[in-house]
């Protein structure tokens, strides 16, 4: 690494490298016989307060994310693994003080008629929001060549708010379904993580869509320093709570019902 090389995050030197998303989201060899997730991840320059300080922020997100309801076979068998044994090393109390505060567990019924069992609480949002950013914050390095400057806005499209930020999630998803100026779907482990830019609109907002495990969906809006604070109609009158109705490319998106 030459030593010119400046943090994906800030200014500061660069000290070593990140791996982005981190390591521990990508299932062990030993775990998985014959199979390997961790060739080809991305890595970027990082200074030592971006790196190896937040090894914890890495392994919350791990325990929070891989078992996540509707991830696919490989994120609930790295549940079963490596997170399992993360959580063994813990107190008895970390799941439901770190992780789910005031988690239930409980079980729901399948398509098929099998039962599943599963927990459920109030995840720590703020913690989800900062993992998910220093990921958005490497990508971007990653794809730019050049540490962001601005503001970023995340949106977990896989947790269960509102029925409007249910349907915007939806909307989010059939843009980048159908918008012709994204990247195309990178990721050289796409059943462990995958993701996608969109090219800045008329605004020079960038958007990103992550996806864990297959099922597990977060959006980023990247806002440059200088760019113009987009103004959207529509938008506008949803948070106003008038009823408003989006068309895009056949399909509608009705907010305030």
């Amino acid at each position: 690494m030459k030593e010119n090389k400046t943090c994906y995050v800030c200014d500061k030197i660069a000290t070593t490298r990140e791996h982005v998303p981190p390591l521990c989201l990508f299932p062990e060899g030993k775990d998985i016989i014959g199979l390997d997730f961790r060739q080809n991840l991305i890595t970027v320059p990082s200074c030592d307060e971006h790196n190896s300080k937040k090894s914890k922020d890495d392994e919350f997100l791990m325990v929070s994310i891989a078992g996540i309801f509707g991830n696919n076979p490989l994120g609930y068998f790295h549940a079963e693994t490596k997170v399992n044994r993360a959580l063994r090393r813990k107190s008895k109390d970390f799941l439901n003080k770190v992780i789910l505060k005031n988690y239930k567990s409980g079980e729901i019924e399948l398509s098929f008629g099998k039962k599943q069992p599963i927990i459920y609480g109030n995840p720590d949002l703020n913690r989800l929001i900062c993992c998910f950013k220093n990921i958005g914050y490497g990508l971007y390095y990653h794809e730019f060549h050049h540490s962001f400057k601005g503001e970023i806005e995340v949106l977990p499209g896989f947790l269960k708010c509102d029925d409007n930020t249910n349907t915007l999630v939806k909307l989010i998803n059939k843009k980048f379904e159908v918008d012709e100026k994204t990247t195309g779907v990178k990721g050289d482990n796409p059943s462990v993580f995958c993701y996608q830019f969109c090219e800045p609109d008329q605004f020079g907002l960038i958007g990103l869509q992550m996806v864990f495990y297959g099922g597990t969906v977060v959006y980023i809006a990247f806002r440059p320093e200088g760019a113009q604070k987009p103004f959207d109609l529509a938008i506008a009158l949803m948070n106003s709570g008038i009823p408003t109705t989006i068309n895009i490319k056949g399909a509608k998106f009705e907010f305030n019902k």
